[in-house]
Formats: structure tokens, C-alpha cells, sequence
């Protein structure tokens, strides 16, 4: 049996009771061996998470502010926790230092990355575990992804018996800085750790039991999902699902190391498994995730299909503006393409003249407050009847329909509703298939 990788999120490091449930955790199974934690999250509803409090020490210091009232909350957060563990770590000092380089004005990452430094430290100290400090072992580009080059080493950093404590979050940059991955990019060292080691199974602990087949604020308790593949797990984070980091995925989607998403408050609760593939007999869609906000730009031109270059002259016209698109279904005569009302700010009039003069249509309109839904499940294409399920169960609760869109992956169907019907499509789709 292969080691485990264990990521504890913010809510699981919080305070000295959450960093006690893991450490029950963690000693419950010997092959959990590699820890990566989080900065201290809220611990109520008026709390403030750590690493808010470090970009607003940034901030004030760059502006030559004190940060004194702010940093003595950080201060007492860490100080307190140590106290409670009863560890035997000179946190003051540790806090000193930290002070001493944000009042010096040290880059925004660096202050961010403290958050984690400073709890990795500390729970390595309670669990008597060697700490491995990522600004050494992980190696970030200049777009934000991570050196291929970095895998060995850190794999032969974490190579002895024992157990590690690992900050999450950041890593170094190209010139050596510390550099600091997208908020929740504790996530993505989780993953990285897992493929530098080769673990069985990548663990990310939170204060949820997994995901759920859809949104809980739209469907009343929906059914959770167990086990996700890779693939349809990324469809439903495209679609907005709030699920996982995305570019937690790729480090171990190449190694094919599976990710079970648990609940530190619930660790008993089996969670959602994320893996390379899954038995469909066990149900075709797993998840349905959708978002509004959309616009759909609508070109008709006879015998467009004759003419050579059409489709090009028109994603060349959204280059040219700087707009990027969503989806793009097409007829023998006629195109869409569907655009995020973020990306058309001030862009309308400007753009439909440019469709006009270049494209010559016979006609074309846009039409606004759309929303995309997506129902996801791996070889959809395979099994008769889904489609036929899905847009009957809509008809059913009087929904129209105004795009379909079944990508070629064959993972997922995509409709286009009125915005005003979405939650009620939603619903009706859920329904359906559960």
C-alpha cells in the first residue's frame, strides 16, 4: 500500500481544536505521512481568515500606515494556538520575523505566503514532523504554472521515513522570490506532493462531506456525488460548480492518483472520490452545474456553409475586439456564438457593425439574460435516452429551450435557457435524473 497525502483547508487549521481532529486524523492510518496545511480560516461568521489580514498588512505598509493593530491579530491567532498545542516552537520570534519583512515592504506574495509558513511550522512542532518549506522545493513559472523540473527534487526532499508538514499555496518564482499560486492554491501543492511521492490517493480535507449532484441554494438536498472522474469534474467547475482548484487536477491526472475530497468535522463521511474513470452502471450524469449572465450573437446568411472562410472572418472579428466565446452552435445557414455579458461591456455597438460591414448577413441579433446549464456524465453519447429524458423533463415544466449544445467530448449537454427560467430548469433537470 502507498502513502497518503493529506491537505487540511483553512476551516480544518483554524484553531487549536480543528488542528487536534486532524492530528486524530492523521494518526488514525501510518500511511498518511505528507501533510500540507492551509493558513488559519474564520472560526465564525465575524472572524477574519489569516491571509485577508496579511494582504491588509501589505497593503498598509505600502502605504506607509501603520499595521500594527492589524498584524496583532495575527499575532494572537498564531500565538494562541501554540499556547493551546502546548508546543515547544519560538513562534515569537517566527512573528517577528514576518513583521519585521512586511514593515520592510516585502512583496505581496511573500506577505500572502506567511499565512502558511507560519502554520506549517507550527503543526509540524505539535506532530513532531520535519518541515519542508516549498519556497525551496517548488518551482513556479512566470504564468503561474509549475516547472516540470520540480518534481524530482521535491520527491527526493520528502524521500525519508517520517512524517512532513508542507506549506501550501506558494512556491518560488524565476527569480527565486516567493511566489504565490490563485487563492485556494493550497490545493494545487496538495497535488503537486501526491505526484513528487507517487501516493495512492491525494486527500483533501475541508468542512464539507464532498460534492453534491448540484447547487444546494437552488435543490433542496441533493444527492452527493461519490465518485467523479477527472474529466467531469473540470466540465462542472467550467459550468461554475463550485468544486475543486482546477489546476489542483492536472499534477495528478498525469500520475492518475485519485483525490478524495473529506470533511475534517465529519471524517467517518466517505466524501467524493475524483478519479480516472468510473462504472456508468452506477448512473450516467453525475452532476448538473450552470451559470447566467450570457448573451447569444446570432448570424444568418444564405448558403453561409458555401462560402470558404466564413467562420473564420467571424472569430477573427471577436479577436479583433478582444472578446473570447462560450460556445458556438451552427445551422446550414446560420451561426451563434455565445458570449458572457462580461466580456461585451462596451463592446455591443462596436462589434455588431464590425459582424455587418465584414460578414455581410442577411441578418443578425443578440439577445441577452441567457443562462447555460450543463448536465455531465462520462460516454453520455453512448446511452439512448438522455437527451430524450433531459428535454422532456423541460418541456414538462413549460422551460424553451434556446440553445442545445452536445459537445463532441460526449460528456456533457449543454441548454441555453432564459435566465429568468434557470433555477427552475435546474430543478426540472434534477428531477430527471434523480
Amino acid at each position: 500500500m502507498g502513502d497518503i497525502v493529506c491537505k487540511f483547508g483553512g476551516s480544518s487549521v483554524a484553531d487549536a481544536a480543528q488542528i487536534r481532529k486532524i492530528e486524530k486524523i492523521i494518526r488514525s492510518d501510518a500511511r498518511r505521512r505528507f501533510v500540507i496545511v492551509s493558513a488559519p480560516g474564520k472560526r465564525d461568521k465575524q472572524d477574519h481568515k489569516v491571509t485577508d489580514l496579511l494582504y491588509l498588512c501589505h497593503d498598509l505598509a505600502d502605504q506607509d500606515v501603520d499595521i500594527e493593530e492589524a498584524y496583532h491579530m495575527i499575532r494572537e491567532r498564531y500565538l494562541a494556538i501554540a499556547r493551546e498545542l502546548g508546543i515547544d516552537l519560538d513562534v515569537r520570534a517566527l512573528l517577528d520575523q514576518v513583521e519585521s519583512r512586511i514593515r520592510a515592504k516585502a512583496s505581496r506574495d511573500y506577505v500572502a505566503s506567511r499565512g502558511e509558513y507560519l502554520s506549517a511550522q507550527v503543526i509540524a512542532a505539535y506532530l513532531g514532523a520535519r518541515f519542508v518549506d516549498t519556497a525551496d522545493t517548488i518551482r513556479i513559472q512566470e504564468d503561474g504554472r509549475v516547472e516540470e523540473s520540480t518534481y524530482a527534487p521535491l520527491g527526493d526532499a520528502l524521500a525519508h521515513s517520517g512524517m512532513y508538514v508542507v506549506p501550501g499555496f506558494y512556491g518560488s518564482g524565476p527569480d527565486g522570490e516567493v511566489k504565490t499560486f490563485s487563492r485556494g492554491g493550497s490545493d494545487i501543492t496538495g497535488a503537486i506532493v501526491a505526484r513528487a511521492v507517487n501516493a495512492e490517493v491525494y486527500e483533501n480535507w475541508t468542512d464539507v462531506s464532498g460534492f453534491l449532484m448540484t447547487d444546494p441554494r437552488i435543490v433542496d438536498n441533493p444527492r452527493p456525488m461519490r465518485l467523479v472522474t477527472y474529466r467531469e469534474i473540470r466540465e462542472l467547475a467550467y459550468m461554475g460548480a463550485n468544486v475543486f482548484h482546477e489546476e489542483a487536477i492536472f499534477p495528478v491526472y498525469k500520475a492518475r492518483i485519485p483525490i478524495n475530497i473529506r470533511n475534517t468535522n465529519a471524517p467517518d463521511d466517505p466524501g467524493t472520490t475524483i478519479a480516472h474513470q468510473r462504472d456508468t452502471r452506477d448512473g450516467v450524469v453525475v452532476g448538473i452545474a450552470g451559470r447566467s449572465g450570457f448573451s447569444n450573437i446570432s448570424i444568418e446568411k444564405l448558403l453561409m456553409n458555401k462560402e470558404i472562410g466564413f467562420g473564420r472572418r467571424l472569430f477573427g472579428i471577436l479577436e479583433s475586439h478582444r472578446i473570447s466565446f462560450e460556445h458556438a452552435p451552427s445551422g446550414i445557414d446560420t451561426m451563434s456564438v455565445i458570449i458572457s455579458d462580461e466580456q461585451l461591456k462596451g463592446k455591443v455597438h462596436g462589434l455588431l457593425e464590425d459582424l455587418r460591414k465584414q460578414l455581410n448577413p442577411d441578418r443578425v441579433d443578440i439577445a441577452g439574460s441567457f443562462a447555460l446549464i450543463a448536465t455531465v456524465g462520462e460516454g453520455m453519447a453512448y446511452h439512448p435516452g438522455i437527451a430524450a429524458k433531459l428535454f422532456t423533463a423541460l418541456a414538462e415544466d413549460g422551460i424553451n429551450v434556446r440553445v442545445i449544445d452536445q459537445g463532441s467530448s460526449e460528456i456533457n449537454i449543454i441548454v441555453g435557457v432564459e435566465a429568468k427560467d434557470y433555477e427552475r430548469a435546474v430543478r426540472a433537470i434534477y428531477r430527471a435524473f434523480c
